[in-house]
């Protein structure tokens, strides 16, 4: 079977999901390739050494460029903070590498761009990592959506809440510097509401936002080096430092289609862990989605008996018939989040074969980002903003 190597930059928390799918999509998927995880790369030697045999890497680097420009590479795999993205992805294209990326895309729409231009210029494929798409229940929304079960789309409503930075003492990690994540709650949480708005619903047209900022300053970590996930119980140092993004954006916005939306993006929602919802409102049905609830799709049909029993539906979205969900266990044994990264690499992988570009590719991380920014430029100038 022929091989495809992969290079990984960045070993924490989404280093770890990554790592987590390349180990389990061969086993899960009948890929025409066997998956090598060859090199796992990090700044710091100690914990990129300890991640590469957690992780089950055959090797460790601590220099992104050696990765890049190594010959027995196929992949360059991008899983660190969206301010190193577009060097590594230029980089990795010039070497004629497949370059997968998290999202963000970039730091900045013209970096962004400068990606885009970079994966096309030489020809590479390029794939960007939302991965809530590969869910089934998601999945299933989009075939839905398609088959015409709720009709023509009026409304999209969708939040994703979290609260791990809601203590004031809690330290200044790098989600929280702008040279370093580009934006707050908008960036990294938004990012996926307005990527699924894309999937399902269509383009956007126009938005306006508001956004607040509730902790302006936070200490400093007496250490640079952060554990995996950034949430992170370290010491800190009695000096503090600005908070430069958002805490919390919520943004009105109008489809290309003529549908209407909201959409909220907060960590400071007490109580909410990892809290992404959607609702999606048509002309004859209506779908609910619930990440803390992923197995699960709601479904209303306005073409039900009206006997009394008309109502929401539970579809529990782990039947061979749903997409993904025969590659994994009977129906009824549930999937959780990591699954999605094993889905979302088995596409990957199905698509470089055949010579295609994978989806979502580095085309949808624009327009998100196109998106990201018109709605900071909204709240900027407070007035609505047209998606160029």
């Amino acid at each position: 079977m022929k091989e495809i190597k992969i290079g990984l930059i960045g070993y924490k928390f989404m280093g770890k999901a990554h790592s987590f799918a390349y180990k389990n999509a061969n086993l899960f998927f009948d890929l025409p390739v066997k998956i090598v995880p060859k090199v796992i790369c990090g700044r710091t030697e100690k914990a990129v050494s300890q991640a590469k045999e957690k992780f089950g890497w055959e090797e460790y680097e601590t220099d992104w460029r050696k990765v890049v420009e190594r010959k027995d590479i196929d992949l360059i795999d991008i899983s660190t903070p969206p301010d190193t993205h577009k060097d590594i992805a230029v980089e990795a294209a010039k070497n004629g590498k497949i370059v997968f990326c998290e999202k963000p895309l970039a730091l900045t729409l013209e970096e962004a761009y400068q990606m885009l231009d970079a994966v096309e210029k030489y020809k590479v494929k390029h794939a960007i990592c939302f991965n809530y798409r590969k869910l089934p229940a998601t999945a299933l929304a989009k075939k839905m959506i398609e088959e015409g079960k709720i009709g023509k789309i009026y409304h999209m409503r969708a939040v994703y809440l979290q609260d791990w930075i809601i203590d004031p003492n809690f330290p200044l990690v790098w989600r929280l510097q702008k040279s370093i994540a580009g934006s707050g709650a908008h960036g990294d949480l938004n990012a996926h509401l307005i990527d699924m708005a894309r999937y399902l619903v269509g383009e956007f047209d126009e938005v306006i936002g508001i956004s607040e900022t509730f902790i302006k300053e936070r200490p400093l970590l007496k250490e640079k080096e952060e554990l995996e996930t950034g949430l992170v119980d370290k010491e800190r140092s009695e000096e503090k430092g600005v908070v430069d993004v958002d805490d919390a954006t919520i943004f009105l916005a109008r489809f290309k289609n003529g549908a209407i939306g909201s959409f909220e993006a907060t960590r400071f929602a007490l109580g909410r862990k990892n809290g992404q919802r959607f609702e999606i409102n048509g002309s004859k049905g209506s779908i609910v989605f619930n990440l803390e609830r992923l197995n699960e799709l709601e479904f209303y049909s306005k073409e039900d008996e009206k006997d009394g029993t008309q109502g929401f539906r539970t579809i529990i979205t782990t039947d061979s018939s749903h997409p993904y969900a025969a590659n994994w266990w009977p129906a009824g044994h549930i999937i959780g989040y990591g699954e999605s990264f094993v889905n979302m690499v088995a596409d990957i992988i199905n698509a470089v074969s055949k010579g295609e570009n994978p989806s979502p590719n580095f085309y949808d991380g624009v327009k998100c980002q196109e998106v990201l920014q018109a709605v900071e430029q909204s709240i900027k100038e407070r007035r609505w903003i047209k998606i160029k």
